[in-house]
């Protein structure tokens, strides 16, 4: 009977029209042949919006922006929820965060993008939504969203008020000519103070008070006010859909089965599946695959109009290929490429080696395409004597070296070495010999081992930071202690209203690249904040710093410090050495040198038998013969001994924090 089945269903695979729909197995209530099969897979997919229907005068841009935690992607949720593009439940948090890492540290890590669609007095509107970072190491992904957007949600905490990061935002938003819409969050909370916050607003931003939307994101007061502000204050995109297709790349990321999917604005013209276009950057050529809008999961569309935002897949393979910046226009239509972004300038350098060295390729590859969702990273080859090859990898800041750490091991399951986070200096040559080996008279040094010699050198420059500080005005003492400790020097001080205080520092970025932030918020019971913008160079007092064991320099452990923290420094590396390198059977002296000067030493004691064990009484002169014929041993052993140091206890030893 079973043998009769099998072969009935071979005759209706070679007799039915289409194949497919006798290997699927239809149900015998749907008709055979191509038809069903359509039906079967046009079911699958998802039914295409026709975005015609929204002209450019009834499309906003908008972002929202704030400081870390001032309720930017709750407000978001609760856009998405009244606008019903997703469904009004209780579990609707972070719902635009969706990488890991995000909802693991409850903070925004990727601008992320979505599309409203919102009826107002008759009128239905297409509302383009970015979510974007508060901390100050993602502000390139904040400047970036900006350029796809007419105008900013601004949000500020009822409770905390103006902070660091909300000025420096509003000044990215104001730079960029955008319409500014301030919003006082969280004013359910029982110690909210939107009068006060107004105050802030009205004194620092010149924005009058009665322009303020008050409102509870959590519990959703006034969210109606929000998007009733964002249609009649932010004006619509200036294009023109007859124009030439002329679309900005904004960000990109990777799928293993279709490619690059890059997220554009279009400030021009129309573009649909099947249209060839061409890259301004790579000048690849390619044909549209498929168009549509973020809602905020991928929805397919017919066409997408200028003045639009949405993504775009058009068959690009190669992480390369989508740099974000790029224009994107149609094949013999070639038009002015849009000015892009300007590149993101690193803040701190790091070394990042696999653990293994099989598993360099897998790295490589990983690196590639995490570094394609996150253009603001550098990377350059290096290698090292005891890590083998890897990268010199650049950051925005520690938080972003972090989070690229994490998502690397989340996203890819790749295990990776961080070395210690170093600044790039600048060093002005004097010698004539390394000019012309170098091409140029300033040299930048994002290693210890690019360290030149100080007699080729006629000065060294540090980077230097414009910090800010907002905090209650019963830390200031502290807070300036701290800053004088980390050889800051003061710029301005400005009293926003009778409780806080925002200071501005000129900071050298070595100092408060690693623990600034954390010693600020303990010494302020955790209510200071702080953000930072490049500053330049500065001439400074920069050596090179050495770690020998027994003689011989540990190039990974070479750092470059000013000349007032090298004590304390070397005296610190030494200690941690002596606590991670095992003991062996000689005496290891373990330094830290300037040039041919030891500034600090530690010594690891040899293992030793005791070799006078067998004598009881008798003469002294056996026992010193027993001990100097040991101890003649050990000599010549420590001639001959090789220190090697284990790759756990480089890790140990470049940990930033002290475990002290």
């Amino acid at each position: 009977m079973a043998l009769a089945g099998r072969t009935a269903m071979r005759w209706a695979r070679l007799r039915s029209p289409c194949p497919a729909a006798a290997l699927l197995c239809l149900p015998p209530w749907l008709p055979a042949g191509p038809v069903a099969c359509e039906r079967l897979y046009s079911s699958r997919g998802k039914e295409k919006l026709d975005m015609s229907t929204y002209p450019v005068e009834s499309i906003r841009n908008f972002s929202i922006i704030a400081h870390v935690d001032h309720g930017k992607s709750t407000l978001a949720d609760r856009l998405l929820e009244i606008t019903g593009t997703i469904a009004k439940t209780g579990r609707n948090k972070q719902v635009l965060d969706k990488l890991q890492v995000e909802r693991e540290r409850g903070i925004t890590v990727k601008a992320q993008s979505a599309s409203l669609f919102y009826s107002h007095e008759g009128v239905n509107y297409l509302l383009n939504l970015i979510d974007t970072p508060g901390h100050v190491d993602f502000s390139y992904e904040v400047s970036r969203s900006l350029s796809a957007c007419q105008g900013v949600i601004l949000v500020v905490d009822a409770n905390e008020g103006v902070q660091a990061q909300t000025v420096a935002n509003f000044y990215l938003a104001f730079e960029a000519q955008l319409a500014i819409i301030p919003v006082i969050n969280k004013i359910d909370l029982k110690n909210a103070d939107p009068e006060r916050v107004e105050k802030q607003i009205e004194k620092l931003f010149d924005i009058p008070a009665d322009e303020c939307v008050r409102i509870s994101a959590k519990q959703g007061t006034n969210i109606g006010k929000v998007l009733q502000k964002v249609i009649e204050k932010i004006p619509p995109p200036h294009c023109n859909t007859a124009d030439p297709l002329k679309a900005l790349v904004f960000d990109s990321t990777f799928d293993h089965y279709r490619g690059v999917i890059a997220n554009i604005a279009l400030f021009g013209g129309e573009i649909q599946k099947g249209h060839k276009i061409v890259s301004a950057h790579t000048k690849k050529r390619y044909e549209v695959n498929e168009v549509g809008i973020l809602t905020p999961n991928e929805q397919p569309t017919h066409k997408l109009y200028a003045g639009q935002v949405g993504y775009l897949i058009a068959g690009m393979k190669e992480v390369t290929e989508a740099q974000i910046g790029d224009t994107l226009f149609f094949y013999k239509q070639p038009v002015e490429p849009l000015p892009g972004f300007k590149s993101a300038k690193p803040m701190v350098f790091a070394g990042m080696y696999p653990v293994d060295q099989t598993e360099y390729n897998n790295l490589k590859s990983a690196l590639e395409r995490l570094t394609l969702n996150d253009s603001s990273v550098t990377v350059h080859r290096d290698s090292s004597l005891a890590l083998g090859a890897g990268w010199r990898l650049g950051f925005l800041g520690l938080l972003h070296m972090e989070v690229f750490n994490q998502r690397l091991e989340q996203e890819y399951n790749t295990s990776v070495i961080l070395t210690a986070p170093t600044v790039p200096y600048k060093a002005i040559l004097s010698s004539a010999k390394l000019i012309k080996e170098y091409g140029k008279a300033e040299i930048t040094i994002i290693s210890p081992a690019q360290f030149p010699d100080k007699l080729s050198v006629s000065e060294y420059l540090e980077p230097t930071v414009l910090g800010t500080i907002v905090t209650p005005h019963e830390y200031i003492g502290k807070i300036i202690a701290l800053c004088q400790d980390r050889r800051a020097v003061q710029k301005d001080m400005l009293y926003i209203d009778e409780h806080r205080v925002m200071l501005k520092y000129f900071f050298p970025l070595n100092e408060i690249v690693v623990d600034f932030y954390d010693a600020l918020k303990s010494l302020s019971s955790g209510y200071a904040s702080f953000d930072y913008e490049d500053a330049g160079y500065q001439a400074a007092d920069l050596i090179k710093m050495d770690i020998l064991l027994n003689g011989n320099p540990v190039e990974e452990l070479a750092t470059i410090i000013h000349n007032d923290k090298a004590y304390a420094t070397g005296k610190l590396l030494c200690e941690r050495l002596k606590d991670a390198i095992p003991r062996q059977l000689f005496e290891i002296a373990i330094q830290a040198a300037i040039g041919k000067k030891i500034i600090a030493r530690e010594t690891l004691k040899a293992y030793r038998k005791n070799v006078v064990a067998k004598c009881y009484g008798g003469d002294i002169t056996r026992r010193m013969k027993l001990l100097k014929r040991q101890a003649e041993g050990k000599k010549l052993m420590r001639k001959i001994g090789n220190v090697e140091v284990p790759r756990d206890a480089f890790i140990r030893v470049l940990k930033r924090q002290t475990d002290k």
